[in-house]
């Protein structure tokens, strides 16, 4: 079967969980700072954008002393100003990162986690819930029996992992009765890690769903400070003049034209730049093009 490189704004599965979503994200890592009339605007124009989900975690708004849930509270105090804006969103949050404790994947403090991410949603259920980042202290059939418990209870209805490698997502998996919907590394042209580790293959062998974390090469590729990103920042706004748009709107595009079918998660906080996202359906990406991105990526030529 050919593979079609057109990224279309059309809704697709959140891997296995019969949830369908939209092909970009929009991620609150930054989100727990602002007002709720600010807050709620910003996520009017997502929506306005079209993009249906979006990531949160309870770590999001921590300074390295306090914020702890900020964003997540934020968020809930939004839900309650405008209560029909929930059923809107695909909602997404994580837990796992316990300061000053690095990781925490035991089936109490994930219990725990999640009722308290809960209560500061100010909603009864999310439809994703993931491991922000592997604890290695944690039997993965100790992480496998707390995520079935967390969807048995009608508190969660997809289950994924965040930052795993490609033997821990393995490892997890035999566990598992409940498949994994969602695996988010981080993926840009600038951190090509999951392609040469095998984890985008196995996304696409097992049918999961990549939310691509820092899709901007943490604002690296919109401001390129050495060589390496003025070549990639180079290959993108060939693509973007070509086509008449931002060369973030081609990062986004160049992530989601992978088969594994990627879906960047934006993380501006800038309605403006919220607005470029619908941008990154109107490339026509070639191989060329795509493989351009790549070999400045790599800052060599391909063997």
């Amino acid at each position: 079967m050919s593979y079609d490189w057109s990224v279309t704004p059309d809704p697709r599965p959140l891997g296995k969980s019969g949830i369908m979503v939209s092909p970009i994200a929009w991620g609150m890592w930054r989100f727990g700072h602002a007002s709720v009339t600010d807050g709620r605007a910003l996520i009017e124009a997502a929506l306005a954008a079209g993009v249906t989900l979006y990531d949160t975690a309870d770590i999001y708004g921590f300074n390295a002393t306090s914020g702890f849930g900020d964003a997540e509270e934020l968020l809930g105090r939004i839900f309650a100003e405008s209560p029909g804006l929930r059923d809107k969103l695909v909602l997404a949050t994580k837990g796992g990162i316990t300061p000053p404790v690095p990781y925490d994947s035991s089936a109490d403090y994930l219990r725990a986690a999640l009722e308290a991410s809960l209560t500061r949603l100010r909603v009864e259920r999310v439809e994703l819930y993931q491991i922000h980042r592997p604890d290695i202290l944690t039997h993965p059939q100790e992480v496998a029996r707390t995520l079935e418990d967390m969807v048995t209870s009608g508190k969660v209805a997809a289950i994924g992992v965040s930052n795993y490698t490609l033997a821990q997502h393995q490892a997890l998996a035999r566990f598992l009765s409940v498949p994994l919907a969602s695996t988010q590394p981080e993926f840009s042209p600038l951190h090509l890690e999951p392609i040469t580790s095998g984890l985008l293959d196995h996304a696409m062998a097992e049918d999961l769903a990549v939310l691509a974390w820092s899709p901007l090469g943490g604002g690296r590729i919109a401001d390129p400070q050495d060589s390496r990103a003025r070549a990639v920042a180079t290959a993108l706004d060939a693509v973007a003049v070509e086509n008449g748009v931002s060369r973030a709107a081609a990062a986004y595009g160049w992530v989601m034209a992978h088969p594994a079918r990627a879906i960047p998660i934006v993380g501006t906080q800038n309605a403006a730049r919220i607005a470029e996202i619908a941008e990154a359906f109107k490339i026509n990406w070639t191989r060329q093009c795509w493989y351009d991105v790549l070999v400045a990526a790599r800052g060599e030529r391909l063997p």
